[in-house]
Order: C-alpha cells, then sequence, then structure tokens
C-alpha cells in the first residue's frame, strides 16, 4: 500500500510504526512483569507469563503487518511441515543480521511455541525492549574474552549458569529455545580473524547448546536447523526496514537430537565435549554447504 513511497521514507514509517507498536504492547507487558515480581505464586506466575507472550505474539503479527503495507519480500520458505505448538524444540540458526530475528518470528507464528532467545547482556539497556526480552524470561548472555577468564578465573562457566537458571523456568510449558551458536552476527572481517573453516559461517560455539539441553533433563529433543540466505547479498537492518530486500530465501531442517546429547557435563566430560563439538560440526558444514547451493540457485 505504502511501497510507492521513496525507500528513506519508507524507513522512517517503518521505524516510526515499529515504536508506537512497541510502544503499545509495552504497557501491559511492564504492567504484567511487574505484578508477575510482586506475587510470589508460581500459578500466577505462569498465568502472567502466558498473558505477555500473548501480547507479543499480537506486537509481532502488527510488526509483519506494517512490513507488508511498506515492503513487497517473496518469501521462499522451506521445511515448517509437521511442526507443533505443544512440542519442545531448540532452534539454530545462521546469524547475518538483526533482521534475521524479524525473519524467524515471523516464519514461526503460530507454528511452534514462541521462541525464547539468548540475548547479549548488554541488549537489556535497549529502551522498552530491553526491559520487555526481561518480561519474556529471555536469558541475558555475558561474554567474557579469553584474556578476562585467564585473569578472572572465577568466572568461567559462569554464562552456562545463566543458560541453566533460565531453562528451569521453561519445563512448565512447551517452549522454543533459539541460539545464535555463532555467538555474534556474521562479517567478512569476524570470519578472517578466527580462520573460520566454514565459507560462510563463522565458528559454532557448542557450550550454551549442550548445557541448555542438559538443564532441559530431556524435555527437548527436536532440533530445528534454520538457514536463512539473502539473496541480493549482506542486508542491513536499515536497508530491510526501506524496503530494500525483495526476496528471502529460509529452509528449516528438523532433527531428532542424537538421545546421549540430551544430558551430559560439557564443562567436565572432556570425551562427551569431543563428540557434541563434532555433531554440532557436522550440522555446520552441512548448513554451509547448504548456503553455497541456495546462492547459486539465487
Amino acid at each position: 500500500m505504502l511501497q510507492f513511497l521513496p525507500a528513506p521514507f519508507r524507513g522512517v514509517a517503518a521505524i516510526v510504526y515499529v515504536a508506537l507498536d512497541t510502544i503499545i504492547c509495552a504497557i501491559p507487558i511492564h504492567l504484567l512483569a511487574f505484578t508477575k515480581t510482586l506475587v510470589p505464586v508460581r500459578a500466577w506466575k505462569q498465568r502472567c507469563a502466558r498473558n505477555i507472550t500473548t501480547i507479543v505474539k499480537g506486537w509481532m503479527w502488527g510488526i509483519v503487518l506494517g512490513l507488508k503495507l511498506l515492503a513487497k519480500i517473496e518469501w521462499d520458505v522451506k521445511g515448517l511441515e509437521g511442526l507443533r505448538r505443544d512440542q519442545w524444540y531448540f532452534v539454530i540458526s545462521n546469524h547475518r543480521s538483526w533482521t534475521d530475528i524479524v525473519v524467524l518470528l515471523k516464519i514461526f507464528a503460530n507454528k511452534i511455541p514462541f521462541p525464547k532467545f539468548f540475548l547479549k547482556k548488554e541488549l537489556i539497556w535497549i529502551p522498552v525492549i530491553g526491559t520487555c526480552w526481561w518480561a519474556l524470561d529471555y536469558p541475558f548472555m555475558k561474554r567474557y574474552s579469553r584474556a578476562y577468564l585467564e585473569r578472572h578465573p572465577e568466572k568461567r562457566g559462569a554464562d552456562l549458569e545463566t543458560t541453566r537458571k533460565a531453562c528451569e523456568r521453561y519445563k512448565d510449558m512447551p517452549v522454543s529455545i533459539l541460539n545464535f551458536v555463532e555467538g555474534t552476527r556474521f562479517t567478512e572481517k569476524k570470519h578472517e580473524k578466527q580462520q573460520s573453516p566454514y565459507r560462510n559461517l563463522l565458528k559454532p560455539r557448542a557450550g550454551g547448546f549442550a548445557f541448555a539441553l542438559s538443564a532441559m533433563e530431556g524435555k527437548i529433543t527436536h532440533l530445528l536447523d534454520v538457514t536463512i540466505v539473502y539473496p541480493q547479498g549482506p542486508i542491513k537492518f536499515w536497508n530491510f526496514l526501506c524496503g530494500r530486500v525483495s526476496r528471502l530465501t529460509v529452509h528449516v531442517k528438523e532433527h531428532l537430537i542424537p538421545p546421549e546429547f540430551l544430558r551430559g557435563d560439557y564443562l567436565e566430560d572432556h570425551a562427551f565435549r569431543e563428540r557434541f563439538q563434532a555433531w554440532l560440526g557436522d550440522l555446520w558444514h552441512q548448513k554451509d554447504s547448504l548456503i553455497e547451493e541456495l546462492r547459486q540457485e539465487g
């Protein structure tokens, strides 16, 4: 409807629309989060959590509707058949842009339980949205450099403990836990610095993934491996808002997680850690090849 506007105008309109949608939904979310904190009754906390999730689904529906008005995108999505809203899932994906989050929420809407994201701790300071993520019980991860851990060994494993505590809250109702296992968005500079063995991906970080599976104590048995490709090349979120993305390709592969990986001591069991890393590495090599194929098709 508004696709006739010049791209920068559409970008500004998208920002204003998203801001208004976010503020409107954030008010009841914060009220529910406040009462959930005040009333120490488990049934009440669960009810508040369900209501917050319902509001966030409405927020996401509004975002998707707004983007439809501002941009015409051809969606090439495969692999969503047979997904269920009463099933626990672990979702992993490659990570190129903030746009990935919108893409994942859009394709999985009403097909699986609303995803819980692993977020960098710094994101909690984003006005309004940060506290909404906190209200949704999203785990905020603090990443430490190797040099910092050498100076402060007591911090080793702190992010995994955060994962365990967050997952404790996910056992009472079906949930999808989403983790960008690369740990950060892909850039050529990061790829070169890592000396990544993959052409289109950074090295996957297996620790948080393995620890979350263990913390869920066998509840999560299904893995959704998502591959997102932008046929037009690397895309910035601003360009997405401006309607400069005309096509998106998303492939979803569902796997049964090997039973041996549902419980295990990733930190202390060296043999388990090696097997888990090898399994994830094999999935990552398959994803790397798939990205090459999809790019050639695009």
